[in-house]
């Protein structure tokens, strides 16, 4: 049976740190930097957990963005990762179930950069179809290679936030988007 969890960065034990470190380190064939899961950090973290084993996770963690000039609170998705023996069991699913209702709760829009459109479109999520750009000492910089990678989940007062806009970010470490 598979159970889910939410909880704060701050309510992971470190042996639940660790077996979530490891699980996307091995769900990302190795390619999970210590600064992606930097970016997981300080928010709330959705996990799958079968016997004892996490088998899925996503976090969500607060971001200002910028679209058509307002400044909205989002729920910025991170680290979403399904261990591979168990992918197309529906359990990916569950937990973006489960972070949609988070950042529903929590924030006016929310957000996630992507390469795999399909699994979040069928969940609500939309593309992006704007332009993207990073804040970087106050200065704008073009971010065009992550044009087609944002999707948003709009609802209440952000279900009216055009996807043709500008979406602007605030840089940090590693992938700014």
């Amino acid at each position: 049976m598979v159970a889910v969890r939410t909880l704060s960065t701050t309510e992971l034990s470190e042996p639940e740190r660790r077996a979530v470190r490891a699980m996307l380190d091995e769900a990302f064939g190795g390619e999970f930097t210590d600064e992606d899961w930097s970016h997981c950090l300080g928010g709330r973290h959705v996990l799958a957990v079968i016997d004892g084993i996490t088998v899925a996770h996503a976090a969500v963690v607060p971001r200002s963005l910028w679209l058509g000039g307002s400044e909205l609170g989002a729920g910025y998705v991170e680290g979403v990762a399904v261990l591979p023996e168990v992918q197309g069991a529906g359990i990916g699913t569950m937990v973006m179930e489960d972070v949609g209702s988070l950042i529903q709760d929590r924030f006016v829009l929310g957000a996630l950069s992507t390469g795999q459109h399909h699994f979040y479109e069928r969940l609500g999520w939309e593309r992006w179809t704007g332009r993207t750009f990073v804040r970087v000492a106050g200065e704008l910089v073009r971010t065009p290679d992550d044009d087609d990678a944002i999707m948003v989940l709009r609802f209440g007062a952000s279900q009216y936030v055009t996807l043709t806009g500008t979406i602007i970010c605030d840089v940090r470490s590693g992938d700014v988007w």
